[in-house]
């Protein structure tokens, strides 16, 4: 019985402002709430609120047999409880369903896997904590930022406790197998790794409006036709994707909406399909086989591999450069500046300053607040010295 498995992720990060030089030795305040506030309020109405409000009307319409999980970063979960708590409370009552799942991950969108195992651990605990809290549930599957993998990390997660790891299904990885079964890593016991149809996925997140893709119009009816062919040839159809694929992304009038509030109904025609949580797909199928990723992956970009965030000068000087301040960040004992200090950390941080494609208008400037990858570097290294400043008196 293959089983379609959905999962989400949202995030918003603290943006910078545009820190000056000028700014150093006389603000100590990096962020920008004006421009914060604004995307979020903007993402909630035009994506968190209605997506929500459509989840929850599938929960109950198919009697529970539509479930999904989400994975929320801790920054994001912040800024729902400050400024947006109708959002924070849309997700309560999908967790209240006992249909949704949430997914352990950094609480700071972070890079720290590769940088401090130490900070690593302290973020996958405070978000762990902050899950509980908000929707009193244990994760037990884990992603770590932008499905960031490799076989040390998923042997690192199993010492941890977790059940399964997410990560992309890469093709040079499967080399001609399919995604759509469950894997372990070499080096592991227990584990299971859980990998992206992102062929499928990314037809919903990127293709769904494109004009000049061949598939168009995407119906849920032809879509639901793609996953019934996977009968016979796989167990579980993972699409994974940011939340915002719903009318932000892609925009209402685009029909993502009508897609998704009839696509269930089409995949359960066929007898032998079902929707299940992450939890519930790694209890429910075996391992068929190992997926050995010595080099880390990621679910970014064309090479799937690390390059969004790292390999150019200003990136790469920029998060060396921040994580040496943790002996002292934490030796300051400052909770205002251990907080600073860990938002800073957030990956977004460093994808701003990508390089690979600006001048073509790539889909780093679409996300990016900023006029070039250098102002981004600018401002995150004026705060950063003003950070390393405050800690040195």
């Amino acid at each position: 019985m293959p089983s379609i498995c959905f999962y989400f992720q949202v995030h918003q990060p603290y943006r910078l402002r545009d820190y000056s030089f000028f700014d150093i030795g006389a603000n100590h305040h990096y962020f920008d709430d004006k421009k914060n506030r604004e995307v979020l309020d903007k993402v909630s109405e035009k994506c968190y609120l209605p997506t929500n409000k459509l989840m929850l009307e599938l929960i109950a319409k198919h009697n529970g047999k539509f479930k999904i999980s989400y994975s929320i970063s801790g920054v994001a979960l912040e800024q729902f409880e400050t400024w947006r708590p109708d959002v924070l409370q849309s997700f309560v009552d999908l967790a209240n369903t006992g249909c949704v799942e949430f997914i352990a991950e950094t609480y700071y969108h972070s890079l720290a896997f590769i940088f401090s195992k130490e900070e690593f651990v302290r973020q996958i605990e405070q978000h762990r904590a902050l899950i509980k809290r908000l929707f009193n549930q244990e994760p037990r599957v884990f992603r770590n930022t932008e499905l960031q993998y490799n076989n040390e990390l998923a042997k690192f997660i199993e010492d941890l406790g977790y059940d399964a790891i997410i990560c992309e299904g890469v093709d040079r990885l499967l080399n001609g197998r399919s995604p759509n079964f469950l894997y372990r890593a070499p080096n592991a016991d227990k584990i299971k790794s859980l990998l992206k149809n992102y062929r499928l996925s990314d037809d919903i997140a990127f293709r769904f409006s494109d004009p000049n893709w061949g598939e168009q119009p995407l119906t849920a009816e032809k879509f639901a036709q793609w996953t019934h062919a996977v009968a016979g040839n796989g167990e579980t159809i993972n699409l994974f994707m940011d939340y915002e694929t719903f009318g932000e992304h892609q925009w209402e009038q685009s029909g993502i909406f009508n897609f998704m509030r009839y696509l269930p109904e089409y995949v359960l025609q066929h007898g032998d399909f079902d929707f299940r949580t992450v939890s519930e797909t790694v209890a429910s199928y075996p391992v068929r086989d190992t997926y050995d990723a010595h080099d880390l992956t990621s679910w970014a970009d064309t090479e799937r591999d690390l390059s969004a965030w790292l390999g150019n000068p200003m990136q790469d000087e920029a998060i060396a450069k921040i994580y040496q301040l943790e002996k002292q960040v934490y030796g300051s004992g400052d909770a205002q500046i251990i907080d600073t200090w860990k938002k800073m950390l957030t990956s977004d941080h460093f994808y701003y300053m990508c390089t690979k494609y600006w001048a073509d208008g790539d889909v780093h400037k679409y996300f990016s607040p900023y006029d070039s990858p250098y102002d981004a570097y600018m401002f995150f290294m004026n705060s950063m010295s003003d950070l390393s400043n405050r800690l040195k008196k």
